[in-house]
């Protein structure tokens, strides 16, 4: 037995080396004999399931965003494009009838629907998170001693780029209906909805390109601009026919200015934007219920008035109140976004916002086209005039959501640039390697 009072003296192993001379190798052990017939299991892979990996890339992005980022803007801007889908999807039908397809909406049929346009008309949300996007962004680009050339080429080409593609492909197939007999009124159907989102990125790019001027500008001079201009049209009845498309800039200057009064720390507090809101909604149900206006806010087929073409007062008016609601939330959806599943969805969404805004009328009407092989069906080109259109056409969202995904794959590259090589290194990311010959470095 070791004498427990001894000094304690470590363990020293010595490294395997060289047997000595004279000292043959030991022979390695033989491999355990396995019986004949034996059946031995393979080893299982390693595998992730699709979940996984996508938990996986969602906190990898999630940590690769800046902490200076705002993601609840991000997310208003998602949810005014999906609000815009979703709303043109289930106000929007085409019909079959008389050998052709024509555009009609439930809303011109069943009125008191009319709540559906209020929850998925969000192009104010959009114009306001744009101009607090764009007065943001030229601040920042003067700080860096941009020119206003350089800021706005490089603004207008992620906003425009996506345009030709969608020309393109429309040139196409109109001259492909025309030769194969399509009548008339179809093809101009077809081509009124897959152009009508073209209006908006005109007077987004325009006012996009005026925002050095309306960085100070008060949202109250183009809200009088509006106001002014209805009171002629439905009050007075008098001036010019054209005179309406004056409110087209007017109308969306006002929450684009007010994204503008955002940046500059006026609508911090959360009292502004509740005057926004209960202002809005209070001057819209007066408007609506005293003065006449349509309570749709998105144009019906055969309406007399349109609050959307070209804007009216109400419209405008409801536009504030979405305003105020959209800066309410803005501090919750922050919170939100903190989840990193949720912000990977929001981050997808703001990556394509103008390829899923510009080509979810086609996917619509080319699932409508390739339906029309099996015969007429219900909610998709039927008539909307009964309640029991509207099951068959929620059922029919997510075929929608299947078609607008494989546009999406195809266009999407005209929208975020063409791919980088993988052997290319990358601007945002680079690799500094120390070289070989250098000794201190070996």
């Amino acid at each position: 037995m070791p004498d427990p009072t001894a000094p304690h003296t470590p363990h020293r192993t010595t490294a395997p080396g060289p047997p000595a001379e004279g000292r043959p190798h030991p022979a390695p052990k033989p491999p355990r004999a396995v019986p004949v017939g034996t059946r031995i299991p393979p080893k299982a892979p390693h595998t992730t399931s699709p979940l996984q990996a996508l938990r996986r890339s969602a906190r990898h992005l999630d940590a690769l965003t800046p902490a200076s980022r705002d993601r609840g803007v991000d997310a208003l801007r998602a949810t005014a494009v999906l609000g815009v889908v979703l709303g043109h999807w289930l106000v929007t039908a085409l019909v079959a009838k008389d050998g052709g397809l024509h555009t009609t909406s439930p809303l011109q049929h069943m009125p008191w629907l009319a709540p559906i346009s209020w929850l998925f008309q969000t192009l104010a949300v959009f114009f306001l998170v744009g101009g607090h996007v764009a007065t943001r962004s030229l601040a920042t680009a003067r700080d860096r001693g941009e020119t206003y050339g350089t800021w706005l080429r490089a603004r207008l080409t992620r906003l425009l780029r996506p345009v030709a593609a969608l020309l393109c492909l429309w040139a196409v197939a109109a001259t492909a209906l025309l030769l194969t007999g399509t009548p008339l009124a179809t093809i101009e159907a077809l081509l009124k909805l897959a152009l009508s989102p073209l209006w908006f990125l005109l007077v987004f790019a325009g006012l996009t390109a005026a925002t050095p001027l309306l960085t100070r500008l008060n949202p109250l001079w183009p809200l009088a601009v509006v106001l002014h201009v209805d009171l002629l049209r439905f009050g007075l009845h008098t001036g010019p026919s054209w005179l309406g498309w004056l409110n087209l800039p007017a109308g969306w200057l006002v929450p684009y200015t007010l994204g503008a009064a955002w940046t500059r720390g006026e609508l911090d507090t959360r009292r502004a934007a509740r005057v926004l809101f209960l202002g809005g909604t209070a001057a819209t149900a007066v408007l609506v219920g005293c003065a006449g206006y349509p309570a749709s806010m998105v144009g019906v087929p055969g309406a007399r008035i349109s609050n959307l073409n070209p804007p009216t007062l109400a419209a405008v008016t409801f536009g504030l109140a979405q305003c105020g609601l959209a800066l309410l939330l803005r501090d919750r959806l922050r919170r939100a976004m903190a989840r990193p599943l949720l912000w990977a969805a929001v981050a997808l969404v703001n990556l394509s916002a103008m390829t899923i805004y510009l080509w979810h009328q086609t996917a619509m009407m080319a699932t409508t086209a390739t339906g029309l092989l099996a015969g007429r069906l219900p909610g998709l080109h039927t008539s909307p005039d009964s309640l029991g259109w509207v099951p068959y056409r929620l059922a029919w969202l997510p075929v929608f959501t299947l078609a607008l995904a494989l546009c999406w794959t195809a266009f999407r590259h005209h929208e975020q640039g063409p791919r980088r090589p993988r052997n290319r290194r990358s601007h945002v990311v680079r690799h500094h390697l120390p070289p070989a010959k250098n000794p201190r470095n070996a």
